[in-house]
């Protein structure tokens, strides 16, 4: 006889997985910000804030573990209060809205892919700037920087993107529907 499936004894944490990802075009002229670093470059991403590649894929992935949408219906590029905003900020109130609906961050892991200038040398500031903004300890975020290779716009040269994964745990609020 098989024993009948007992849900309320299931006593693990809800845990959801988001992913992130962001691309932007590199324009002289404007000022390379990754990690609320300000890597020494004579381009820049172009966007309507100050298109932080890895922030705005965090904000992605850590909105999207929540089911909250995305970057673009929270802090449309059509909306003036935008213009060269502070990516942390975006970091700082979607950590915020995680916490207040209950969730806390287990981690994050973000590759960004540049294929110059090198980013070692930035990694360790961009982590400690992503935990700052997160309100976890550093070693809760992971920052990797990758090439193109010499293929694609990336690869060429052209634009800087980053794929990121944020893992999210339930601390309070109601518990999940079973159904």
């Amino acid at each position: 006889m098989v024993a009948a499936y007992n849900r309320s004894a299931m006593t693990a944490p809800e845990s959801r997985v988001g992913t992130g990802y962001d691309l932007h075009r590199l324009v002289p002229g404007r000022p390379l910000i990754i990690g609320g670093v300000h890597v020494p470059a004579e381009f820049g991403p172009l966007g309507h804030s100050d298109a932080d590649v890895l922030l705005h894929a965090v904000v992605d992935a850590l909105l999207g573990a929540i089911g909250a949408g995305d970057i673009g219906r929270r802090y449309p590029d059509t909306d003036p209060r935008w213009q060269g905003a502070d990516s942390g900020r975006f970091v700082r109130e979607t950590a915020a809205l995680l916490r207040a609906r209950g969730w806390a961050l287990v981690n994050v892991d973000a590759s960004v892919l540049l294929e110059r200038p090198k980013l070692s040398p930035h990694l360790t500031q961009m982590e400690a700037n992503l935990a700052a903004a997160l309100g976890v300890p550093a070693e809760r975020v992971s920052v990797k920087a990758k090439t193109g290779e010499g293929l694609d716009a990336v690869g060429q040269g052209d634009a800087v993107a980053c794929h990121a994964v944020a893992l999210v745990t339930r601390v309070a609020g109601p518990a999940p529907s079973p159904h």
